[in-house]
């Protein structure tokens, strides 16, 4: 095979990935929309306030279930199967990273800011991306080299280089250790001293892809997962912006932080304010 046809088939072979995770996307929203409204039964993981329903396990199952069976040969990595005991080594084999819901806490209290994640990668490398918060109807997704869409429009970030001209997404994350939400505090007060305003939605997927879509000009986050940001990093990338370590350095999605941004600049001025946190690798 030439180079060319090579190119052809594995644009076919994204095309039908693309089409297959759309389509339970669109089932798990179903699941979600109508689990949105009703009683949930609520437990807790790491801390009080990480929690998990059973929607987000059936989520997930039905997800891997339905991707495994048109794709018996590629990889999975799942927020609550990792929970539960599964241990994952992202390799270069093609690998999806979901998150069943994204934005539990928003889930379990009816804020309607919660999504279906799911990133396709391919030699450790994103080419495909699907955030989907079937609430409000929003399908965030993109393909490499294809542009980033908030449903069927092409969607861009801002073009705003100065902090103070800027409104950023930051989080506290589920943990309340002390050190950690004073490190965060201080972050955001140094960020909010100069910047328009701070919002947090609740999903690292939805902060990201209101980056992607200009709604937000920057967000940054620490001790959060691969599955949180896997599918929006392409989607901002597709969309004209920047993602990074919160350091700067190439973002590495085990690490456990990001930080994007519309423009490279206001990027690294948001980097000179932020204390940098580490946390266990993924």
């Amino acid at each position: 095979m030439n180079e060319k046809d090579q190119q052809t088939s594995e644009q076919e072979t994204l095309d039908e990935c693309f089409i297959a995770a759309k389509e339970v996307a669109n089932e798990a929203g179903e699941v979600i929309r109508t689990a949105f409204y009703k009683g949930k039964e609520v437990t807790t993981k790491a801390s009080f306030a990480d929690l998990v329903t059973e929607t987000d396990r059936n989520v997930e199952q039905l997800v891997m279930s339905k991707l495994r069976a048109k794709f018996p040969n590629h990889k999975f990595i799942g927020e609550e199967s990792t929970k539960e005991g599964e241990h994952w080594i992202l390799t270069d084999d093609p690998t999806w990273i979901i998150d069943p819901i994204d934005g539990t806490t928003n889930f379990v209290h009816r804020f309607p800011y919660v999504a279906i994640s799911m990133g396709f990668l391919v030699k450790k490398q994103a080419v495909l991306g699907i955030v989907f918060n079937p609430i409000q109807d929003l399908m965030f997704h993109a393909r490499i080299g294809l542009g980033a869409y908030c449903n069927d429009r092409k969607i861009y970030v801002t073009n705003t280089e100065e902090l103070g001209q800027s409104l950023v997404c930051a989080e506290f994350g589920s943990s309340r250790v002390s050190t950690e939400l004073d490190s965060k505090l201080t972050s955001m007060r140094q960020v909010l001293e100069q910047a328009h305003g701070i919002r947090s939605l609740g999903s690292a997927a939805l902060n990201m892809c209101s980056v992607a879509s200009g709604q937000v000009d920057a967000y940054w986050e620490f001790g959060l997962h691969a599955w949180d940001i896997a599918a929006a990093d392409l989607i901002v990338r597709e969309a004209g912006g920047v993602v990074m370590s919160t350091d700067g350095g190439p973002l590495d999605i085990m690490n456990r932080r990001v930080l994007c941004a519309g423009k490279i600049a206001l990027a690294q001025k948001i980097i000179k304010l932020i204390k940098q946190m580490n946390y266990e690798r993924d």
